[in-house]
């Protein structure tokens, strides 16, 4: 039997359907509901990297099953989880639409239990021998194509060393290539480049340069004007570097010692033919040489030399399409202008271990390119995508990222996470070290660490949990999210774990303390008066944050308890509670604080997101209709910007703006203002 932890959500606006795959299902699986698409596109966005499979229905009001599939198609999550449509219409066109937008398999209602069964396991174990195998070309590809990268870029920052260049040099020429190439092939199916094509001339772009060596330190490096016969010996680094590689007659063969060959020969040749050493002109040119040209006088130009100072991106663009650096392939030189910014943008925050994610990844899609991995593409994708994901984001967030890898046993910090905690980048054998045992405060919870990531599971490598850090000498609660990779061993051993530490805010501890503290209305369930205002207290006294307070009243709701009863009017405020429970936030602070008066407390950062807020409040509450009774309801907002952190003056200036509301027609929303006079407020109840 499939694993019990896996996770299914079921997604059914019929309560008695969710509640009968449930039972059929929870012995086994994890279950998660929601009652319409809608729904179910929040918790698939929550539990995105858990869930194992969905059942889907097709009828749905809010939000149908195609409609969910195309928002799945969207976000490319399709590729990732399986999904099976479970449904009583089985018409062709509908199961034919159903598979074009992704379904694993499709099941007709009324459906036999054991069927449902089997096939819900069937899918699972598909979805995850397809991960094994993912897994293990994956980390095939990734260790060979690192230990080539890592052999490439020595010799290349040898070169750059030597030449007095600097060390990103090589690096950026790996990206400027590799988004030119990518925009060529989008542009044009001129040059019929493959993806491996692709990745054969980023990676061969490395050597460019390497005749530099033969080049006399004297004239390589010299500070000023070159003379006509220093330029000639620079000129002959060209064919130096293809001599070099011609020698290798071993590998010479080979496409990228091939392609290498052709960078190093024919990258400053020029398109009217002006170039060296050559003379080549137009498409005699290899098209690798062509890009590289452009790719190497970019950044040449937007680089410190020891000649020159560096130029702005805009005056290098210009320098280059008005021929100032020769003449270029004009094709693409279009493709340089118009991803110009992704140039930059990538240029500003790109690492050596971003590029040979980027190459690795390029590599494994031309594998699975092949028919007989066609249906481990999207896992494949899937795990390279999230390694990259991490490293981008270790570079542009204020979270301490990691990577920990148990041979050799060593932890590599981000940037930022290394200067926050003081630490080195790379630390071998970290949980021995003294400096990182400091920042645990003591061996018992760094031991308490070293076993919250040991307890990740092959199955379930993802886990969350809490810990006290020590950073700049201060004591604070941190949350601690980290994933496993693991190897293909017949019992599989942590390999390595990636993860990210963020300092957990004391406010929002304290607010959900607070919360849960919190007692209940018996008959709304949401928060009475009393304790709402002591928690609302509490909160306000948190100064740097800005919130608001809504109080909104039911009208003419004496007129439905005198018309229809006291169980009637009962019903109406708890389906007014219902739905307001449906409208907001999880963090906001809801309470009905008398008859038919109830309160929200809102934190905010906008006030455009306080008036969408109020407004979607507002509009849901005044649509329900229960029985021949239409729910109407007034309201009045203010906010800590307009009157401050005191609670009694907020509750007053939000109880002042409904009564403007009510006083001034009903069916209203207003925002506090000064123009509202307190004193039109007196004899109204205070909480």
């Amino acid at each position: 039997m499939v694993n019990n932890k896996y996770k299914i959500l079921i997604v059914d606006d019929s309560q008695m359907n969710r509640c009968i795959l449930a039972d059929i299902l929870s012995d086994n699986f994890e279950i998660l509901e929601a009652s319409g698409g809608l729904e179910a596109i929040k918790l698939i966005k929550q539990h995105e990297r858990q869930l194992s499979l969905i059942l889907l229905d097709l009828v749905m009001p809010d939000m149908d099953g195609f409609e969910v599939l195309t928002a799945m198609n969207n976000a490319r999550w399709i590729e990732d989880i399986p999904v099976i449509m479970i449904s009583a219409e089985n018409s062709p066109e509908y199961i034919e639409k159903a598979y074009d937008l992704g379904v694993t398999d499709f099941i007709n209602r009324p459906f036999n239990v054991s069927i449902v069964q089997k096939r819900v396991a069937n899918t699972i174990m598909l979805y995850d021998k397809q991960k094994n195998l993912v897994d293990l070309v994956t980390q095939q590809v990734f260790e060979n194509e690192k230990n080539n990268n890592i052999l490439i870029n020595v010799l290349s920052h040898i070169v750059e060393f030597r030449n007095g260049e600097s060390s990103l040099h090589v690096l950026r020429i790996n990206i400027i290539t590799e988004i030119l190439l990518k925009r060529l092939v989008k542009k044009t199916d001129k040059y019929r480049l493959s993806r491996k094509d692709i990745a054969n001339i980023v990676t061969a772009s490395s050597l460019h340069d390497i005749g530099k060596i033969t080049i006399p330190d004297s004239i390589i490096n010299k500070p000023g004007r070159l003379t006509d016969e220093e330029f000639e010996i620079i000129k002959t680094h060209s064919k130096a570097g293809a001599d070099m590689l011609d020698a290798m007659s071993e590998y010479k063969s080979e496409p990228l010692v091939a392609t290498a060959h052709d960078i190093c020969l024919y990258h400053h040749e020029r398109y009217d033919g002006r170039g060296y050493p050559t003379g080549l002109s137009g498409e005699d040119i290899p098209i690798s040489a062509q890009i590289v040209a452009v790719a190497d006088v970019y950044d040449a130009l937007t680089s410190v030399r020891c000649y020159k100072d560096a130029y702005s991106h805009e005056k290098a663009i210009n320098m280059i399409t008005n021929g100032e650096c020769g003449a270029l392939n004009p094709l693409v030189l279009e493709c340089l202008v118009e991803e110009g910014d992704t140039i930059r943008v990538a240029l500003e925050s790109n690492s050596t271990a971003k590029r040979n994610a980027r190459q690795i990844k390029a590599i494994a899609e031309e594998i699975l390119n092949d028919d007989k991995f066609s249906t481990a593409k999207n896992s494949i994708n899937m795990l390279e995508q999230s390694r990259i994901t991490y490293e981008f984001f270790a570079s542009m967030s204020h979270e301490i990222q990691f990577e920990y890898t148990t041979t050799p046993n060593m932890v590599s910090i981000s940037d930022w996470g290394a200067q926050v905690l003081g630490l080195p980048g790379v630390i071998v054998n970290p949980l021995e070290d003294k400096s990182v045992l400091e920042i645990f405060n003591s061996e018992k919870n760094l031991n308490a660490f070293k076993e919250k990531l040991l307890k990740t599971s092959h199955e379930n490598p993802v886990d969350t949990f809490d810990l006290k850090l020590k950073v700049d000498g201060e004591l604070r609660w941190h949350k601690v999210q980290c994933m496993a990779f693991w190897s293909n061993d017949d019992t599989p051993q942590i390999i390595s774990i990636i993860g990210k530490i963020t300092d957990i805010d004391d406010y929002y501890k304290a607010r959900a303390t607070l919360v849960k503290k919190a007692s209940l209305d018996p008959l709304t369930n949401l928060f009475n008066k009393g304790h709402s205002k002591e928690v609302i207290t509490q909160l306000l006294e948190i100064r740097d944050r800005k919130y608001a307070l809504c109080l909104f009243d039911l009208d003419n709701f004496k007129s439905a308890n005198d018309t229809y009863g006291h169980m009637f009017g009962d019903t109406v405020l708890k389906t007014v509670s219902d739905e307001l429970l449906k409208t907001i936030r999880k963090d906001d602070i809801v309470a009905r604080i008398g008859g038919d008066e109830f309160m929200v407390f809102i934190e905010y950062k906008e006030k455009t997101v306080l008036e969408g807020i109020a407004r979607r409040v507002f509009d849901a509450l005044n649509s329900i209709v229960c029985d021949n009774y239409t729910v109407g309801i007034s309201m009045g907002v203010t906010t800590t910007e307009d009157v401050g952190f005191d609670f009694t003056e907020l509750f007053n200036s939000a109880d002042t703006a409904l009564y403007y509301s009510k006083r001034n027609g009903r069916g209203a929303i207003n925002f506090y203002d000064s123009s509202m006079k307190l004193e039109n407020n007196i004899g109204r109840k205070e909480i």
